[in-house]
């Protein structure tokens, strides 16, 4: 049985548990039926028009499977039955000229077409360390076994190394002046001319149920749609790559924020093997050309749990702003115009009056320079998201925090109205 939506006309396949990242085998060497995928159905434009760029498209065709050309002018689209093309088959897309004072940086050249691979030469990845073990005496470096005994629902800050009582306001201001460097466009999607922000809002929902089914760090998802954003602020994306785009967004993430993170066969797995294994990879190595390998950035997520290490909360209000801060995942309009540090915030003022009828603490205040009165028009963004989030199609996250080990916190239901005057 298949959900679907009228509204989004996505078709999403039951969610079913994945195996833990910690034992990727490939299904074919179980030589067991695959299991039902976490499918991302066929995407539509949600109810929008079209919009157009340059002279005017009037009919932009769908492509799936190696074909990827915009515009895709004289060319048949594909089925999905059709004959695989060669592989050294690029991707064609168009890059948006840099604009005079944008907060990011973009490489490539307008027309990026990705030929051209690079050869690693494998001679100089051999070490002339020689390791001499004996294995007759007992090794110095004894494993204490409490390691073991911890808990691995946890709290993610607890052992956070941002969060070095000794140099949380140096670590915090760097991380308050990267935060800009690495902000994407704020109105990208109106560059955009096949996709929409609704198919970004799927896209993300989806994202979070791949995230839950092979039990990712909450850390892997805000990266990952970082990256997303800020590749989609570069370069024009047909809305039939548009979930490759997000794969490969996630498989990078997770290799860079998991100890073990799925294989590519996982990736490509839960795609409905819509793209083959050479199309990820290489759009992974586009993904790491267009951010210029530039992968080490704050997320609203980092700032929140500093926050919550700054001035403690009780567990549930402490789950309650983890859920607020990722709604804003969901919205590039209006939430990419604030800054991950103020999101957070936002998100600890919810639900600290959610729950404790308190907003913004004096601490916190000191400590980010952040005011009330600057946190309110992101603070009301996020209410109306959270009043909203019910009604809406996409339910991941609420999902996911309606768990026990969330203290279901995605049920509780914020006050109607802030006192913010």
């Amino acid at each position: 049985m298949h959900l679907s939506s009228s509204k989004s006309g996505v078709v999403l396949a039951p969610v079913s548990r994945g195996p833990d990242a910690c034992q990727m085998i490939t299904r074919a060497q179980l030589g067991q039926d695959p299991p039902q995928r976490t499918v991302l159905g066929v995407l539509t434009e949600n109810g929008q028009y079209r919009r157009t760029c340059g002279q005017g498209i009037t009919a932009l065709r769908f492509f799936s499977g190696s074909e990827n050309v915009f515009p895709p002018a004289g060319k048949k689209a594909l089925s999905a039955s059709g004959v695989q093309g060669p592989a050294k088959q690029g991707f064609d897309m168009y890059m948006d000229k840099p604009e005079q004072g944008d907060r990011d940086s973009c490489t490539g050249r307008e027309g990026m077409a990705f030929e051209d691979a690079y050869e690693v030469d494998t001679r100089t990845l051999k070490s002339d360390l020689h390791f001499l073990l004996d294995f007759n005496t007992v090794s110095p470096m004894l494993v204490d076994s409490s390691l073991y005994s911890q808990s691995e629902d946890a709290s993610d800050f607890g052992t956070d190394v941002i969060n070095v009582t000794e140099y949380a306001e140096e670590i915090h201001q760097y991380l308050r002046e990267a935060e800009i460097r690495h902000m994407p466009k704020v109105h990208y999607m109106r560059k955009q001319p096949d996709i929409t922000e609704g198919m970004r809002t799927i896209l993300v929902d989806w994202l979070v149920e791949v995230g839950e089914e092979y039990k990712l760090r909450a850390e892997t998802l805000y990266l990952a749609v970082n990256f997303l954003d800020r590749f989609l602020s570069c370069m024009s994306v047909l809305r039939g790559k548009l979930q490759l785009v997000g794969t490969a967004a996630l498989l990078l993430a997770s290799k860079y924020e998991e100890i073990y993170p799925p294989g590519i066969d996982e990736f490509v797995f839960i795609t409905d093997d819509t793209y083959t294994k050479q199309q990820l990879l290489r759009m992974e190595h586009l993904l790491l050309k267009v951010l210029a390998f530039d992968l080490t950035v704050p997320t609203t997520n980092q700032f929140l749990l500093q926050y919550l290490r700054r001035q403690g909360v009780c567990v549930r209000t402490e789950n309650l702003a983890k859920y607020v801060a990722e709604l804003s995942l969901l919205e590039a309009d209006p939430f990419l115009k604030y800054l991950p540090s103020l999101i957070a915030a936002a998100a600890y003022c919810l639900a600290n009056y959610t729950v404790n009828r308190y907003f913004w603490p004096e601490t916190l205040a000191t400590f980010t320079g952040y005011s009330l009165s600057e946190i309110v028009p992101c603070l009301s963004e996020l209410h109306k998201v959270c009043l909203g989030i019910p009604h809406r199609p996409q339910q991941a996250i609420r999902e996911k925090y309606k768990a026990s080990k969330y203290m279901h916190v995605s049920l509780v239901e914020p006050p109607a109205v802030l006192p913010l005057r």
